[in-house]
């Protein structure tokens, strides 16, 4: 079946930007948007988890999403990220980001309550009749959740309309296959080393972070593997495997901002409970900028 979306490839869960004082900085905000799309990313993620969603408020975020439609609407894709382990708190936040002109939000599998099929089913319903029209990518990630949504629940819920793909930071590949050719869902890379595998497959894309930094050769990674020239394609993405790995020394949050501090961009640090890099991490991030300088975008 289908594992196409018109949300694009290369959508960048992007980091939230702060000021001195630790409020969200929307200048900077707006500055970064607009780096993205203009080197290989599709649109952006707003709000997610490295955009450090767990300590973001709701007017935080509803400003954010607005922001980003103002900055990209009609040239990139706006993602909000609205899910929580809270059914009636995500489908506040989903109703609100549809309101706002978002082209998607982005629901997480329930965290910590830990809820079983019947109430997995109620809740990704009740989050997508909330969005009304706008679509609805669900985020498989048991790594943090704890829940792994299996293959046969996923292929149910892709019979809610407007529930259009799933961002998959799981690794199982046959699990993946399933979900290509047994569902309409677009399969998305939650994981940045899945994307040039799951577009072997007929995956739609991916959803990462490390396009922070080289998401044009991301796009070439996904552009070779779909297309069917798996060598390059592996050979391409065999030369970020260094960007994937640096990026996870310390949360990506931190070493994202981190980085793209190296490149020029003022983004501040993050809140609490996460801590910014350290002198050795930093160095770390150093050593793998500059042996990816060629792949890796500065800013403008």
């Amino acid at each position: 079946m289908s594992s196409e979306t018109h949300l694009g490839p290369i959508l960048t869960a992007m980091v939230t930007p702060f000021d001195d004082s630790g409020a969200v900085n929307e200048a900077a905000a707006r500055d970064l948007m607009r780096h993205l799309v203009e080197h290989g990313s599709d649109g952006v993620v707003i709000a997610g988890t490295t955009g450090e969603s767990a300590t973001l408020d709701d007017e935080e975020k509803l400003h954010l999403f607005e922001a980003a439609v103002d900055e990209l609407g009609g040239r990139a894709t706006v993602v909000a990220g609205t899910g929580s382990n809270d059914t009636a708190h995500s489908v506040h936040l989903t109703r609100e980001a549809a309101a706002r002109g978002v082209d998607a939000v982005l629901v997480v599998t329930p965290y910590y309550n830990k809820p079983n099929e019947r109430g997995l089913r109620a809740h990704f319903t009740a989050c997508a009749e909330a969005a009304g029209d706008v679509p609805v990518v669900l985020y498989n990630i048991p790594g943090r959740s704890v829940i792994n949504l299996e293959p046969d629940l996923l292929i149910e819920l892709s019979r809610i309309p407007n529930v259009v793909g799933v961002k998959q930071a799981n690794s199982d590949m046959d699990a993946a296959r399933r979900i290509v050719e047994e569902s309409e869902l677009a399969l998305l890379a939650g994981d940045d080393n899945l994307l040039c595998p799951f577009a072997e497959i007929g995956g739609a894309g991916g959803i990462t972070v490390s396009s922070h930094l080289a998401g044009e050769r991301m796009r070439e990674v996904f552009e070779a593997a779909s297309g069917g020239d798996s060598e390059r394609a592996r050979a391409l993405d065999a030369e970020l495997e260094d960007l994937y790995s640096t990026l996870f020394i310390a949360p990506p949050p931190a070493t994202i901002k981190a980085a793209l501090g190296e490149l020029g961009f003022e983004l501040g640090g993050v809140r609490l409970p996460l801590v910014e890099v350290d002198e050795a991490e930093l160095t770390e991030l150093r050593r793998m900028l500059d042996a990816l300088r060629p792949a890796v975008a500065a800013r403008d």
